[in-house]
């Protein structure tokens, strides 16, 4: 199969690792997105590689921070890309040149402010591109329709990351609960320090808000495990927390923590029952010793599961961190090989980038259609539209203090 040319849109933290003067201070130093790029085109499986952000002027310190933090750790792997806008220049339109520069069968992947996913994404999938789409896909279920409409009407794949998928421990989780019986309860929880308010402040409690950036995970996870045993959400009532987020210089009104209340239901057997409830917050301490707090617990008729992904009895003492922490190299593997290269193919967060490679490239070769891939249970735009309804459920009762039905008749879902 030809190798796939990619653009990526968005230069931020999740692609370079790259935050307003240097690397991030989370745990995504060096990024995920354009490293895993880098490493495919090393295999063979990416062929050109683009960026595209909104301010031209970032693009030299960006390239010299890959260079530094990834070609010289990584035994000169390359990490060169076509850059636009210019050096020079700030267009925040500047993606619509980029993707028009792309044909038929290449692919971007958007990791951008909540509000700008469906405008992109919609741009490109008409000009027959693929897409990969950072989670949350879009804040609103009327959006996600129109997009899946799209994407069928001109034939390509468009693919959310919902990289939990992969853990291991949670696909595993995924696997057991067909076998534990009827849904009964779900409780999860996802949490990053303060810190990350610095990172976020254009647009937290402005574009968006903690639920469609950290539920997100947990929800569409949920929604994999019982979605298989036929359930389906129904109704939607949330709540939240304030002041600390507002008080570190976000807007007023920002929720630093926000909880779910999902009423589950069998439409093929009415009397089962279940509920979920889905917490995340930004505003954890900011010594805590992971950047990312998350566990859960699935309650089913036959048994249960738990599980904490925060603390995987790998602990780390370093006097120049000054605490105790826990490191997730489960999710992206930075240590070299044997040979200098990068090591972390294995890594769940990079295994989610190759997924969609994979898939666009089956797709070109005409091996595969993208019905195939909804089949196949991946993080697809047709499998993801419950996680969609769910969180703008939650946005839309937290913004009208009401519960927020959900309906799903003849494949089309609605919120009442």
């Amino acid at each position: 199969m030809e190798p796939l040319n990619v653009l990526m849109v968005g230069t931020g933290e999740y692609t370079t690792g790259f935050v307003g003067t240097g690397a991030s201070g989370s745990d995504k130093k060096v990024g995920v997105v354009g490293l895993s790029m880098f490493d495919l085109r090393r295999r063979g499986k990416v062929g050109k590689l683009g960026m595209v952000g909104v301010n031209g002027t970032k693009f030299p310190a960006i390239r010299d921070h890959l260079h530094n933090n990834i070609t010289l750790a990584y035994n000169n792997l390359d990490t060169s890309f076509e850059s636009s806008p210019a050096d020079h220049v700030k267009d925040p339109d500047a993606f619509r040149a980029a993707i028009d520069r792309l044909g038929p069968g290449d692919a971007i992947t958007i990791f951008t402010p909540d509000t700008t996913h469906y405008p992109i994404a919609l741009y490109a999938i008409e000009r027959g591109i693929h897409v990969m789409i950072t989670k949350p896909a879009v804040k609103l279920l009327e959006h996600h329709v129109a997009l899946l409409e799209a994407a069928e009407k001109h034939g390509v794949y468009v693919y959310i990351e919902h990289h939990k998928r992969y853990d291991p421990a949670y696909s595993d989780a995924k696997f057991r609960a067909k076998k534990l019986g009827d849904f009964n309860y779900f409780y999860s929880y996802m949490s990053q320090p303060k810190s990350q308010l610095e990172t976020f402040k254009a647009w937290a409690g402005v574009d968006s808000d903690i639920s469609y950036y950290l539920n997100s995970h947990h929800v569409d996870i949920c929604d994999s495990m019982v979605s298989q045993l036929g359930y389906v959400p129904v109704k939607v009532s949330a709540s939240a927390s304030t002041g600390t987020a507002a008080g570190l210089g976000c807007v007023e009104g920002t929720e630093d923590t926000i909880s779910l209340l999902v009423h589950w239901e069998k439409p093929a057997d009415p009397s089962k029952h279940a509920t979920g409830v889905y917490t995340a917050s930004w505003t954890a301490p900011q010594r805590a010793g992971v950047h990312s707090n998350q566990y859960f617990h699935y309650l089913a008729s036959g048994g249960e599961l738990r599980i904490d992904q925060a603390k995987r009895g790998y602990d780390v003492a370093d006097d120049a961190a000054g605490q105790l922490m826990w490191y997730n190299p489960f999710y992206m593997r930075y240590a070299p090989d044997e040979d200098g290269n990068f090591n972390g193919q294995s890594g769940y967060g990079y295994v989610s980038m190759e997924k969609f490679v994979d898939g666009c490239r089956a797709v070109n070769a005409g091996t595969l259609k993208p019905a195939d891939l909804d089949a196949k249970g991946l993080p697809t735009l047709r499998n993801t539209i419950a996680t969609t309804a769910i969180l703008e459920a939650g946005r839309r009762s937290l913004d009208e203090h009401r519960e927020v039905r959900i309906e799903k008749t003849d494949g089309t879902w609605k919120l009442i």
